[in-house]
């Protein structure tokens, strides 16, 4: 018996490392330059994203409006963690202040927090990108005004495949980025 589980555990080790499906990173691209904003730190909590984002496959929505798999293509990274990464490194590069994910890294802590929650992210049938949801910037110490903001990303996509896909994201990260940079230079 124990060399029948044994066997079973090997074979089943070997059919997950046969796995050749190609995987994209959430990369956004930079900003130029960085722009003033009116806090020094901010901590990116978590984004928290809907189960049709949080899959670490690629999905695409077809012409019936279904979210389906691209075959062979995953995320190189679970999506909440690269969508939180993403965010934090283009807040960080396109802002004057530091900007760390959560757990906040220093002793002092964050000027503000940012809290992400995203209703849609979705690679659409009519070959635009939408990512949309709202936004909260809390301000324990009242560095800033606390405010909760709405947004409604829509990127054109060069193609309708995974490639695509993964820059488009990247492309609504740092539009993301942007508008709560304008927002807190305010």
């Amino acid at each position: 018996m124990m060399r029948a589980g044994s066997l079973i555990l090997a074979l089943l080790l070997a059919a997950c490392g046969g796995d050749n499906s190609a995987r994209y990173l959430v990369d956004a691209p930079a900003g130029e330059t960085a722009r003033n904003v009116r806090v020094r730190s901010i901590e990116v909590r978590d984004v928290v994203l809907p189960a049709h984002a949080g899959a670490i496959e690629i999905a695409q929505q077809d012409e019936t409006g279904a979210l389906r798999n691209v075959p062979d293509t995953l995320w190189a990274d679970e999506p909440v963690r690269g969508i939180t990464a993403a965010l934090a490194r283009s807040l960080d590069i396109g802002s004057s202040a530091m900007v760390a994910a959560e757990p906040w890294p220093l002793d002092t802590r964050a000027d503000v927090r940012l809290i992400v929650r995203v209703e849609r992210m979705i690679a659409g049938a009519d070959g635009t990108f939408v990512l949309s949801g709202q936004y909260a910037i809390a301000a324990p110490d009242g560095t800033v005004r606390e405010r909760l903001e709405r947004f409604d990303i829509r990127i054109p996509m060069a193609a309708a495949d995974a490639p695509a896909i993964a820059a488009a994201t990247g492309q609504g990260i740092a539009a993301l980025a942007d508008d709560i940079i304008t927002t807190l230079a305010r």
